[in-house]
């Protein structure tokens, strides 16, 4: 059987549409959560019966970021994860892993109570809270880390200064590719600034020659 003429560009263009209006959508979001779904469309390049055509719905949209996001996470995660790795790098490690899909991060805690729901947004995020409260809670019995707080706590807290710090870059206030955010995150944990440099930059050089033997 003869396949329809111009059916697989079609595809391809239905699936460069539906993956420009998510990222489209993440970034005004992240700016204005009060957004519509017009000005989503017009931003994206496309017509309002193209973007209703891939959702129905603003919570049709919203849950199609999550997923989205909730995939990004648990890759970033695969992939920062390092066995036998002291606890120092393993932070430095999470906190670079969670640098690359930062904008999700932040899309989902803005759209947390408002939108998706605390329930939805903790479910999402849980495999990553749990994995930075085990490094802390591993650091804090190898004794790199301070025990002031609990791990879980600690771990809210240095997610709440992640956090801000992706919002000062995209203020413009900030420039950072992760680095000065991972300093940051294992002073706060307790170590000393000197030692977190020195773990970060060889963690970061690590990361290089990972992406370069990739490519």
């Amino acid at each position: 059987m003869t396949k329809p003429v111009g059916r697989v560009p079609q595809r391809r263009n239905a699936r460069s549409n539906r993956a420009r209006i998510l990222a489209t959508a993440r970034q005004e979001l992240g700016r204005n959560p009060d957004v519509t779904l017009e000005e989503i469309a017009r931003a994206s390049g496309v017509v309002r019966r193209t973007l209703f055509g891939h959702f129905p719905g603003r919570q049709a949209l919203l849950e199609a970021l999550a997923d989205e996001a909730s995939e990004a996470l648990r890759d970033a995660l695969a992939a920062g994860a390092k066995p036998d790795e002291s606890a120092e790098r393993a932070l430095a490690h999470f906190v670079f892993s969670m640098w690359t899909v930062g904008d999700r991060y932040r899309f989902l805690l803005a759209m947390a109570r408002r939108d998706l729901g605390v329930d939805r947004v903790t479910e999402i995020l849980a495999p990553a809270r749990d994995e930075a409260a085990a490094i802390l809670e591993r650091g804090q019995r190898d004794g790199v880390f301070h025990t002031h707080l609990p791990p879980g706590v600690l771990s809210a807290g240095l997610e709440a200064m992640t956090v801000a710090l992706l919002e000062e870059v995209n203020s413009g206030a900030l420039e950072d590719d992760g680095t000065h955010t991972a300093v940051a995150t294992l002073v706060a944990a307790g170590v000393l600034e000197r030692r977190a440099c020195v773990v970060v930059d060889d963690v970061a050089s690590t990361i290089v020659v990972e992406s370069a033997a990739d490519d």
